[in-house]
């Protein structure tokens, strides 16, 4: 069914917005998915701060440009869905890809991350990484053990030069070394 001229502008200027509002998109063809699974891909990505369309190729090339933005012309064939990222991309990237390892109806074609050009599999790669807070814990621990190393180091060389002194005391005074304790 054809829709009409105004429908076709308030689609490019919903995809002009949403564009403009996000931090980057997933590209993912959905041929032969059911309305249905649409729908819980839709309220699952929204639980992701994304929002997830199915869209007008034509158009969205349209927005697209008007954007500055720039694409692959083979992922505007067929039947396209762009998933939005308002929040971190890599959330969204592993939900849509999780679901296309699922589902032999839904594939990703690509994505677009701050105007740079994702290949499917970057998208896959980008949604194998570890949370943003993982990632920030294993820096956090790469950084920190040097310090702790270093300053395990250093008190074992004090231990050691105390149990010397102490040594030293003992034999001063005549007596028995004391135990020392590990």
């Amino acid at each position: 069914m054809a829709i009409s001229r105004k429908r076709k502008e308030e689609l490019v200027e919903q995809y002009i917005e949403q564009l403009r509002a996000s931090q980057g998109m997933v590209v993912a063809g959905y041929r032969g998915m059911r309305v249905g699974d649409l729908e819980q891909m839709r309220r699952s990505l929204r639980e992701k701060q994304a929002a997830f369309y199915v869209v007008k190729n034509r158009l969205l090339q349209l927005a697209l440009g008007e954007v500055g933005l720039d694409m692959p012309a083979e992922w505007l064939e067929g039947p396209t869905a762009i998933a939005f990222c308002h929040g971190e991309v890599p959330p969204v990237a592993k939900a849509i890809s999780d679901l296309a390892k699922e589902s032999a109806f839904l594939s990703v074609k690509g994505g677009l991350m701050e105007a740079a050009v994702l290949s499917a599999g970057d998208v896959v790669a980008l949604a194998d990484l570890p949370s943003r807070e993982v990632l920030l814990a294993q820096v956090l621990g790469t950084i920190n053990a040097p310090a702790s190393q270093t300053a395990g180091v250093i008190t074992s060389g004090i231990r050691q030069v105390l149990n010397v002194l102490q040594a030293y005391v003992d034999k001063l005074e005549g007596t028995q070394p004391a135990p020392q304790a590990a």
